[in-house]
């Protein structure tokens, strides 16, 4: 079996159970189940013509692992002697044998090259983890992510992969695989969902694609977990294989998304971009002490959300010290609780503080915006009680309650009670063959 993602206080997760200090991680990555193992399985997968050599990279041996991992991309075009990339915000101009911001797509001969045919990290997820609250609750979500970001943000909790090629330390394990295999594994494990996370699937769109078609035949919802730097050329491209997308707003101010490698303008538009294609929209806020927990930030945020759409969830989650980042304080529930009452008061519909399971009071539960009876109990990734009718409309005042809901209503929805439900909900790892 094979997961790569990490835990949230204690380091990497190395899929066996085992959890290990980030430095340790780091060596194993590196010499064991790393660059070494991904060399042996993409030995026989070399890229025609030479490899890029100008873009600098933290890495030549994942480097060149990755780049075999290629195929001429969709989102891009010609200008002059240079290529232009549409896969996110950057709209990178790349010349011959340069990388984008993002390090994994690339020209090569006057063509594109983009990530294909593999994953650094695939588990069974809860559709709550991604989290999505209002698109089949209770249900689980083959959630599959690649290497590579066009962020740095200096908390990233997939930093493992999604700084590959820009840090030397992320380092993960490559699996070569098919989309009928992790179709196969979908279904296997019950899931209801096949979802591109863990680095920014925006930049890997036509591998997450090339799934996306046949998962979406096969009866699968299928979503995006983005950081929302988007551009329109990209969301029409996945658009007719979507159900669901959810957007990090990191923040509402733009020296702070600068910070982090975009700006606020682009993640702004791509919630209105999104929103307009009439795909289903979640929005998460991670609440990080000093730097973005300001009552005024938070009130201009919600304020917009609220003004495009009162009914569009917004999830505020707890920071940890993770990765570069340690010197805020770790969220209490008392911030996330705080937050939530400031959206709530802004006019959003659905609010929830997460992560915190059992700890922020009646904010991990939905309710209906009408008679504010509670419809949907949760504790973190379980669902306790789930009352929306089939017709995704509340019981007792009839009124509709916006969402992708089960067409069985409370039947076809799996709930429990007490700690041992809960850890059945957990993330599982994914068997996958070994090419």
């Amino acid at each position: 079996m094979f997961f790569c993602g990490t835990n949230r206080s204690r380091g990497a997760n190395l899929g066996n159970g085992w959890i290990v200090p980030f430095r340790v991680a780091r060596r194993r990555a590196a010499r064991s189940h790393g660059v070494d193992l991904m060399l042996a399985a993409n030995k026989s997968t070399a890229v025609p013509g030479k490899r890029p050599l100008k873009s600098r990279v933290a890495s030549e041996a994942l480097s060149e692992v990755l780049d075999r991992r290629t195929v001429v991309g969709t989102l891009w075009q010609r200008e002059g002697d240079r290529v232009r990339c549409f896969a996110c915000g950057h709209r990178c101009l790349i010349g011959e044998g340069r990388r984008g911001i993002c390090k994994v797509r690339f020209n090569q001969d006057g063509q594109l090259r983009v990530p294909f045919g593999y994953v650094a990290g695939v588990q069974c997820d809860p559709v709550e983890k991604k989290p999505f609250f209002h698109v089949y609750p209770g249900s689980d979500a083959l959630t599959f992510g690649m290497m590579g970001c066009d962020f740095h943000c200096g908390y990233c909790q997939n930093w493992v992969t999604s700084q590959a090629l820009r840090d030397e330390a992320s380092v993960a394990a490559v699996r070569p695989v098919t989309a009928d295999q992790l179709l196969a594994a979908a279904h296997d494990q019950g899931a209801r969902l096949v979802v591109s996370s863990y680095n920014e699937p925006l930049i890997t769109a036509e591998w997450s694609v090339s799934i996306f078609q046949k998962a979406t035949a096969e009866g699968f919802l299928c979503a995006f977990v983005s950081n929302g730097n988007a551009t329109p050329q990209a969301l029409d491209f996945v658009r007719p294989w979507l159900a669901a997308y959810k957007i990090d707003l990191k923040s509402f101010k733009d020296q702070r998304y600068r910070a982090l490698g975009g700006t606020l303008e682009h993640v702004t538009e791509a919630i209105r971009l999104v929103h307009q294609r009439k795909l289903w929209l979640e929005v998460l806020t991670l609440i990080v002490p000093g730097f973005n927990d300001d009552e005024q930030e938070l009130r201009a945020l919600t304020r917009f959300l609220a003004g495009i759409d009162r009914n569009i969830p917004w999830h505020v989650t707890a920071f940890h010290k993770d990765y570069k980042m340690t010197e805020p304080n770790n969220t209490t529930a008392r911030d996330l609780m705080r937050a939530a009452e400031i959206g709530a008061g802004e006019g959003l519909n659905f609010v929830y503080a997460g992560n915190l399971p059992g700890r922020v009071g009646e904010w991990e539960n939905t309710r209906c915006p009408s008679c504010h009876q509670t419809l949907i109990e949760r504790y973190g990734f379980l669902v306790h009680h789930y009352r929306i009718t089939p017709k995704g409309h509340c019981p007792f005042c009839r009124a509709t309650v916006p969402g992708l809901w089960p067409k069985a209503g409370p039947a076809d929805v799996r709930t429990g009670e007490g700690m041992g439900a809960y850890y059945q909900r957990l993330p599982k790892p994914v068997p996958l063959p070994w090419p």
